[in-house]
């Protein structure tokens, strides 16, 4: 036995005792992998968190939320007595309606949401008024007003106000809202009222636009889905909406869920890229101690002793890291909740996740001890007379390192497998993000081999620059990948933030109609028509007739689909989940342009026909000639699919799925809906006025109040985008640092020498700004291509929103990102421009 095989190694105690000796107390070397870990990791756990709190939230409050075990909702109709007694055999039962109404005092009128509860609501929480008092339904007679209905109509408490032919006190205004977050999105604020109040009020007539809810509470552990199923399967046609405790807000779930995995993958980028800078800082910290290594080597110390002393410096460095991050991301999540506050269910105060946090801390302590591997495994294969004689030379290669980065990132993937709600996505991401890493490294490879076959410029300062790419122990990959990432993550922020900005645009647009009428009699359009014209001649008035239905059945007449049998909606089938709106017509809607077939005439008497989206018709394999059911106020009616339409969905007009010919609907009870458009420049007050005092059954909603809100909402999805991104940004800044720190650090003799030789200042720096911005150029275009193409799948698979960036702003965030660089790389030089060549080459 020889050499280092006889040597005895130092024991992990021995080897810590020298590693705490050596470690700057300031982790002086090592700040990069600490601020690259505190990034990842802090967003990770903040992120893990705040999403655990808010599904917590969710779920231990499923109950309160929906106000219930279990709801049934019905459009345009109550149900019937056996109905209602199916659902009081499982438990208490508590009814009631919700429809869009319109509340007067004097001048004042508002739309409002009324809340018409019985005597047994809430089942579940407790109504909470602002002086403190604990209620439930309010007395025939009064009624519980939400602050926003107060100072739209400019009452107080005691005060009195109209809601349809019912004068109502207001007996106390809302302060907690049990089942609110269930509710759902809303046109105005809420007034409860007792049950009874709408149709007293002659709100609730054959044909009106209401909705019927119905709450059980069970009492015991009977679950929830097993109670729908056999309600299901003994009432198939009734038009029953359900939804259970453990899905009380849909739509807050699918928020959360796509939000939380939207920035989990923004975390996980963060710590890809901070893994870069932990690569590079490590073979930075080993390649300064360099003198210490040779010291060990010499006094005995074998290649693994020399692994275990830095790999327990690194890993206290990592540990630090971490537990910073950790620690910040918990103390930032009350921040956050309360920035949510009144948007999704989340306590404000501290929040403790231990499986967000352990989840955070494997995958920052796994990230480093990936890319960190590399450089010790490296660093232990040298001897020592070869680290004292080569000064200048990189650390040695060793054939492990790909071994190791490929079995790191394959347990990163797998951890995101198993704790992500969407392993799929997480996964692709995390193979992106190698794919990404490799496709870095080949071209930094290709940029360096170039290089070397580029003609001789006459240019010295260029020559240098172009050299200084391929020269042995260049930085020329640590850069490509630093910059790559760190101009990808601007161009993937710019992109994101300007797609959703157009979707706002889009989605929400400036011009719409005044006003939306619902409810408006069907006897009574004349009337109605003409009581706008009074105000202006120049209106412009739509009228359609509304109704609610859901899809019961599709497909070929002999081989229909029944939608309960679906154990899973087809992908963009939406309108299949539960009723929608429905309307007949016996012209082309306007907006509407035909596709495939042939519309029926005015006078159509014979098989009852309907029109499909042909989005909706492809996503469920629709074609013209095959049969759709519904189910109208618990009544199936069949039509053929006559043709297929186009829609412009961004016109804030009538846009249906469904289209059917008049002889299929008609007799249906229904009302209108309508649309008036005024004049620019007709004040709308006098007409709301009207319209409520000769309509007093119908809903007026003024457009603009709802788009406000609407790009409220779109908007705060952005500014949350945008601070999650940021993160991503910061990461590829500190990388970006990291490398051109390392860079600096390993020519500091070259520019000693130059110095030596008469290069000036400004030469010396052109000659570095030369080469960064080389760089930062050919690495534009990947940048471009790789943010751009991770922000579209950000956008279109995750959020499932319109790819509409704005290409001038996106090019403008990479020119920032460019000029960004160089203002790094300058700063990155200034110290070799200060260094003093006689005291440089005594330590060199």
């Amino acid at each position: 036995m020889t050499g280092e095989a006889a040597q005895t190694s130092l024991g992990w105690g021995t080897a810590w005792r020298i590693a705490r000796r050596d470690l700057n107390a300031n982790f002086r070397g090592l700040r990069l992998l600490l601020i690259c870990l505190f990034l990842g990791t802090g967003a990770l756990a903040a992120i893990g968190t705040l999403t655990s709190a808010i599904e917590s939230e969710l779920q231990d409050r499923g109950q309160t939320i929906l106000g219930g075990d279990l709801q049934v909702e019905l459009w345009q109709r109550g149900p019937s007595a056996e109905e209602l007694a199916a659902l009081e055999e499982y438990g208490d039962v508590s009814g009631g309606t919700r429809l869009q109404a319109m509340a007067t005092s004097g001048e004042n009128a508002a739309p409002v949401e009324l809340k018409a509860v019985d005597e047994n609501w809430p089942l579940y929480g407790e109504l909470t008024l602002a002086d403190g008092r604990t209620a439930r339904a309010p007395p025939e007679g009064q009624a519980w007003l939400a602050q926003g209905a107060i100072d739209r109509l400019d009452l107080a408490v005691g005060d009195r106000f109209r809601i349809g032919t019912v004068e109502l006190e207001i007996g106390g205004i809302i302060a907690d809202e049990p089942d609110r977050l269930g509710e759902g999105f809303q046109l105005g604020p809420t007034i409860i009222v007792a049950k009874t109040m709408p149709e007293r009020a002659g709100l609730i007539q054959p044909g009106a636009m209401y909705q019927s809810k119905y709450r059980v509470a069970f009492g015991d552990a009977t679950p929830p889905d097993t109670v729908r199923e056999a309600l299901e399967e003994r009432f198939p046609n009734s038009g029953f909406e359900y939804r259970t405790r453990d899905r009380a807000s849909p739509g807050a779930d699918r928020f959360v869920g796509r939000m939380g995995e939207f920035l989990t993958l923004v975390g996980l980028a963060a710590l890809v890229i901070a893994g870069i800078g932990i690569g590079g800082g490590v073979s930075s910290y080993l390649e300064a101690r360099r003198a210490s290594i040779a010291t060990f080597k010499v006094l005995g110390a074998s290649s693994r002793d020399i692994a275990r002393i830095y790999a327990l410096q690194i890993g206290a460095a990592a540990l630090v890291g971490t537990v910073a991050g950790l620690l910040v991301g918990m103390l930032v999540t009350p921040l956050l909740a309360g920035a949510l506050d009144g948007l999704l269910p989340v306590s404000s105060g501290f929040v403790f996740a231990p499986m967000a946090l352990i989840v955070a801390a494997a995958y920052g302590l796994l990230v480093a001890l990936v890319f960190a591997a590399t450089p010790l495994a490296r660093a232990r294969q040298f001897p020592a007379m070869a680290l004292m004689r080569s000064r200048m030379g990189s650390l040695g290669r060793d054939g492990r390192a790909l071994t190791w980065i490929v079995g790191g990132l394959a347990a990163i993937i797998a951890i995101a497998l198993l704790t992500s709600s969407n392993p799929m996505l997480s996964g692709l991401f995390l193979v992106g993000a190698a794919a990404a890493l490799g496709l870095l490294a080949l071209l930094g490879w290709a940029i360096r081999k170039a290089s070397t076959r580029l003609p001789r410029s006459s240019n010295p300062l260029l020559r240098n620059a172009l050299a200084n790419l391929h020269r042995p122990g260049s930085s020329t990959g640590a850069l490509v990948t630093a910059l790559g990432f760190g101009l990808a993550a601007f161009v993937l922020l710019a992109a994101i933030q300007s797609s959703i900005d157009g979707n706002i645009q889009s989605r929400v647009p400036a011009e719409a109609p005044d006003y939306f009428v619902l409810d408006v009699p069907r006897d009574g359009e004349a009337e109605f028509r003409a009581l706008v014209r009074q105000t202006s001649a120049d209106a412009a008035i739509r009228t359609v007739p509304a109704l609610r239905g859901a899809v019961l059945a599709y497909g070929p007449q002999d081989a229909m689909t029944r939608v309960a049998d679906l154990e899973e909606l087809p992908d963009g089938a939406w309108a299949l989940r539960g009723e929608r709106g429905l309307t007949y017509s016996a012209n082309v809607p306007p907006g509407n342009s035909l596709t495939e077939g042939e519309w029926w005439g005015e006078a159509h008497d014979g098989e009852p026909l309907v029109s499909v989206d042909e989005e909706f018709a492809a996503a469920i394999d629709l074609a013209i000639g095959d049969y759709i059911t519904i189910g109208v106020l618990g009544v199936e009616r069949t039509a053929r699919v006559a043709n297929l339409r186009r829609i412009d969905w961004e016109s804030m007009g009538f846009n249906y799925v469904l289209v059917f010919s008049p002889n299929a609907l008609a007799d249906a009870p229904h009302n209108l809906a309508a649309t008036i458009d005024l004049p620019e420049g007709t004040p709308t007050g006098p007409l709301l006025r009207q319209l409520v005092g000769a309509f007093p059954s119908s809903s007026v909603i003024e457009i603009g109040q709802v788009l406000e809100e609407a790009r409220t909402i779109l908007g705060q999805v952005g500014i949350a985008t945008l601070a999650a991104a940021s993160v991503a940004v910061l990461a590829g800044l500190a990388v970006l640092l990291g490398a051109i720190a390392a860079a600096r650090a390993a020519r500091m003799y070259d520019t000693v020498v130059l110095r030596v030789l008469g290069a000036s200042r400004r030469q010396i720096l052109l000659m570095q700004l030369f080469e960064y911005g080389l760089l930062a150029l050919i690495l534009a275009g990947v940048a471009l291509a790789l943010g751009s193409g991770l922000a579209w799948l950000v956008i279109t698979q995750l959020f499932e929103f319109d790819w509409l960036p704005d290409w001038g702003q996106v090019f403008a965030v990479l020119g920032f990102g460019l000029a960004t660089v160089m203002v790094f790389a300058l700063a990155g030089s200034l110290p070799l421009l200060r260094a003093k060549p006689a005291q440089a080459l005594r330590t060199l």
